[in-house]
């Protein structure tokens, strides 16, 4: 039984409380003669008639029971500033959105809830040792393996494994390396012989230093000049004017 099934029987009204809640906002019938305390002694005997208390439904009567007990005392004693604030017309509103955003809450909980359920199969669930092998005595534990196999299991563990061939990897050079490198060759001279200057390099960082040649001839801060084929290359900075 949900709490807006829970019959009333009152001065003013008899019937389900969500049927009064409906008159209430409806100015159907007037709250200041709404007597609570009695509304709130229904429910109190009718959780005792039914032996147990369900969280759910105890929760959205206190959120209901607790908005009109506000509302009403605002009616009650409205001061001045509140009654510029809040007219009873916006106090209605104020009741009806706190009830929506209560709903919203209660639906989402019980979505979660659901899922919750739903997802029950997967969790982890730890369990106790048999009562076989709870209490047992070093005498009565028979081995599972031989121990010259674990014994050499953890001497494995010991060895220390042969280093890791890295020659097939190939090291990254930098643009921005090899351009600074030419840079610094061409700095304090007007020239260089490039096999002299990088011929004891590898094939990869002589061809990344070919290409930074290439970008300083770009930006005209070095050009080149090779008098036959295969020959030397003589790297030249540029000559200010």
């Amino acid at each position: 039984m949900t709490v807006v099934e829970l019959d009333l029987e009152l001065d003013v009204f008899a019937g389900p409380f969500d049927l009064l809640m409906a008159v209430v906002l409806r100015e159907e019938v007037d709250l200041l003669e709404v007597e609570l305390g009695e509304v709130v002694v229904a429910y109190v005997e009718h959780l005792e008639r039914q032996g147990e208390l369900e969280l759910e439904v105890a929760t959205e009567f206190l959120v209901l029971i607790a908005a009109l007990l506000e509302l009403k005392s605002r009616l009650l004693l409205p001061g001045e500033e509140e009654l510029d604030e809040l007219a009873p017309e916006e106090a209605v509103e104020e009741l009806l959105a706190r009830l929506l955003e209560y709903r919203r809450y209660r639906d989402a909980a019980a979505m979660l809830e659901e899922r919750f359920e739903a997802a029950r199969g997967y969790l982890y669930r730890s369990a106790p040792l048999p009562p076989r092998l709870r209490r047992v005595a070093l005498e009565a534990a028979s081995a599972a393996y031989d121990p010259e196999r674990l014994g050499a299991a953890l001497g494995d563990l010991l060895v220390v494994p042969p280093e890791l061939d890295t020659s097939h990897i190939r090291p990254t050079v930098s643009l921005e390396k090899r351009l600074r490198a030419l840079r610094d060759a061409l700095s304090g001279r007007p020239s260089f012989d490039f096999d002299e200057q990088f011929g004891g390099e590898d094939r990869l960082t002589q061809a990344v230093t070919l290409f930074a040649l290439l970008e300083l001839y770009r930006e005209g801060e070095a050009t080149w000049e090779q008098r036959k084929p295969f020959g030397p290359i003589e790297v030249k900075g540029r000559v200010e004017s």
